[in-house]
C-alpha cells in the first residue's frame, strides 16, 4: 500500500490518494480534482472511494466534482445534511476498494461531524495507516471554535478525547496523514517541523510529542487550547454550504478584458482591483485606488480574509499567467470568476490613471511613535499580545478597511511580521490619501534597533 501526498500550500492543506497498484482511494480532494486524476492515470489506477473527513470551512472540496467524474463511491458522515446523494457512514463501518480496507472512526472536535479512517491493505502485513483530517495533526490538533463559540469548549474537549481515542485503538507504527497542519487556519498551534520529513509522522511518534497527548489531563489541554486559538479568515463561513451543497469545478473562463477607462470607472465606483505584483514592485508605481495582495501561496488565504464576500473583483498583473494562476486560487476558496482583468506593464494597464507610490524601510529606518509618525502594527491579536512597540497602534488587517477613520494623524509606517500583510495595508492607506510608509521587515529585527518591544513576552 502506497501513499501519494498531494499538497496544496496556497491553503496549507493535504489531500491523499492510496493505492495498491489496483484499487484506489482519494481523502479530501480539494476542488482542482485534476492532479488527482493525473496522479492516478499515472499510475494506472482506478479510483474506487472518495473519502472526506469532515465538511470543510477552509476550501470548497473536490470530492463530489471527483466521484461523479470517476463514478467513484462518495463517502460522507451520514449526520451531514448534504444536498446529493452520496454514501452515508458513521463510526464503525467498513469499507473496501479492491484489497485496501477502510475503518470509519468518529473523531469529534474540529467538527462534531469529523471522521477519520484507518486504511489498511489486506494483502499486506505492514502497519495501516490513519487519515485524521483535522483531528490529531502533527504536533497537534485541528482548531475547535469553527462551529461557534457556545460550541467550542464541548468540541475542545471532544477533540482531546478523539486524539487519545486514536492513540489508544491503533498500533504505535500507524502512519498518520492528517489535512491540515501546513499552514492552514484550521490548525491550532500544529506544525510540521520536527516531525521527521514533514511528509509523514506515526501514532507513536505523536505519543511522544503532540500537544493532546503530552497534557497532564483534559482540563491542560482544554485551557492551553483555548487559549491560543487565533483569529481565522472571514470567507470560512461560507465554506461550509458550498460543501454541503457539492461545488462544480472552477470556473477558469478568462475574465473580461479592462482597459484603463473602465479600470477607473471601477476604482471610481469603489470596487476592489487587486494588483498582483509583488510588493517592491507595487510600492515603487502602482494605479491609486488599487489594493496590493501579491500572488504567493498566501493570496487567496488573505483575498478572502479583506474582501467581503461576493463583491467583484478585477485583477491587475504583470502577466497573463498570474491572471489565471490567481482565478485558480480563487475558486479552491469559492470566489467566483474574477468581473475582469488586465495583465502587461503597468503603463499600458493603467494608461492616463492617476499612479503613486511610496517609501520602504526596514525597522532601522523607523522613528520612535509620535504625534507626527505613526507606527501601525496590522498583525493579528495574538500577535500583538505576544510583543509589540511600545507607542505603536493596533489594527489587524481584516479591521483595517472599516476603521481607517481611527487612524491617527500623520504619517503612517505600518509593519506585520514580514512584509506581506504590510503592503496590502499600506495600499489600503495609500488609496485613502495617507502618507505611508512600508516597513519591509521581519518583526524580528526591530529588537535590534532600540525601539521598545512590550508584551507578554517581552515584559517592561
Amino acid at each position: 500500500m502506497r501513499t501519494e501526498i498531494l499538497d496544496t500550500p496556497e491553503l496549507g492543506d493535504r489531500s491523499y490518494l492510496i493505492h495498491n497498484g489496483d484499487a484506489a482511494i482519494v481523502v479530501d480532494p480539494q476542488r482542482d480534482v485534476e492532479r488527482l486524476l493525473a496522479i492516478a492515470d499515472g499510475l494506472g489506477v482506478g479510483i474506487d472511494l472518495v473519502l472526506e473527513t469532515h465538511i470543510h470551512n477552509d476550501y470548497v472540496s473536490g470530492g463530489r466534482l471527483l466521484a461523479t467524474t470517476t463514478g467513484a463511491r462518495y463517502a460522507v458522515n451520514a449526520e451531514d445534511p448534504v444536498g446529493f446523494p452520496r454514501l452515508g457512514i458513521g463510526d464503525g463501518d467498513r469499507l473496501t476498494a479492491g484489497s485496501l480496507s477502510v475503518q470509519v472512526l468518529a473523531t469529534p472536535g474540529h467538527t462534531h461531524t469529523h471522521l477519520s479512517y484507518v486504511v489498511a491493505d489486506l494483502a499486506d502485513s505492514g502497519p495501516p495507516a490513519v487519515f485524521t483530517g483535522g483531528s490529531l495533526l502533527y504536533g497537534g490538533v485541528g482548531r475547535t471554535d469553527l462551529a461557534g463559540p457556545r460550541d467550542t469548549e464541548e468540541l475542545t474537549r471532544a477533540q482531546f478525547r478523539s486524539a487519545h481515542r486514536l492513540a489508544r485503538i491503533l498500533p504505535p507504527a500507524t502512519a498518520l496523514y492528517p489535512t491540515h497542519g501546513f499552514g492552514s487556519f484550521c490548525s491550532a498551534g500544529a506544525a510540521t517541523e520536527g516531525h521527521g520529513d514533514g511528509h509523514t509522522s506515526t501514532i507513536g511518534g505523536e505519543v511522544a510529542r503532540n500537544d493532546a497527548l503530552t497534557a497532564s489531563d483534559e482540563e491542560t489541554f482544554v485551557r492551553a487550547l483555548l487559549a491560543r486559538l487565533t483569529a481565522y479568515p472571514g470567507y470560512y463561513a461560507h465554506m461550509a454550504s458550498l460543501n454541503h451543497a457539492g461545488a462544480g469545478p472552477i470556473d477558469l473562463t478568462g475574465p473580461e478584458p479592462v482597459d484603463p477607462a473602465e479600470l477607473g470607472a471601477r476604482i471610481a465606483a469603489g470596487e476592489w482591483v487587486i494588483d498582483l505584483r509583488e510588493r517592491i514592485a507595487y510600492a515603487a508605481d502602482h494605479v491609486m485606488g488599487t489594493v496590493n495582495v501579491g500572488l504567493d501561496t498566501r493570496f487567496a488565504t488573505y483575498v478572502g480574509w479583506l474582501v467581503p464576500w461576493g463583491r467583484p473583483l478585477t485583477l491587475i498583473g504583470a502577466r497573463a499567467g498570474d491572471i489565471r494562476r490567481a482565478q485558480r486560487q480563487l475558486g479552491l476558496i469559492g470566489i467566483a470568476r474574477p468581473s475582469g482583468a488586465a495583465a502587461g506593464d503597468l503603463a499600458t494597464i493603467a494608461g492616463p490613471l492617476d499612479r503613486g507610490g511610496y517609501e520602504r524601510v526596514t525597522f532601522a529606518g523607523v522613528p520612535e511613535p509620535s504625534a507626527s509618525d505613526v507606527l501601525l502594527d496590522v498583525r493579528r491579536d495574538d500577535e500583538w499580545a505576544a510583543g509589540h512597540v511600545d507607542g505603536a497602534v493596533h489594527t489587524p488587517l481584516a479591521e483595517l478597511t472599516d476603521r481607517l477613520p481611527q487612524i491617527p494623524p500623520g504619517r503612517v509606517w505600518v509593519h506585520c511580521a514580514g512584509g506581506y500583510r504590510a503592503s496590502s495595508a499600506a495600499s489600503l492607506l495609500h488609496g485613502a490619501g495617507r502618507d505611508v510608509v512600508l516597513v519591509d521587515d521581519d518583526f524580528a529585527n526591530a529588537t535590534c534597533t532600540g525601539l521598545a518591544i512590550v508584551g507578554a513576552d517581552h515584559p517592561l
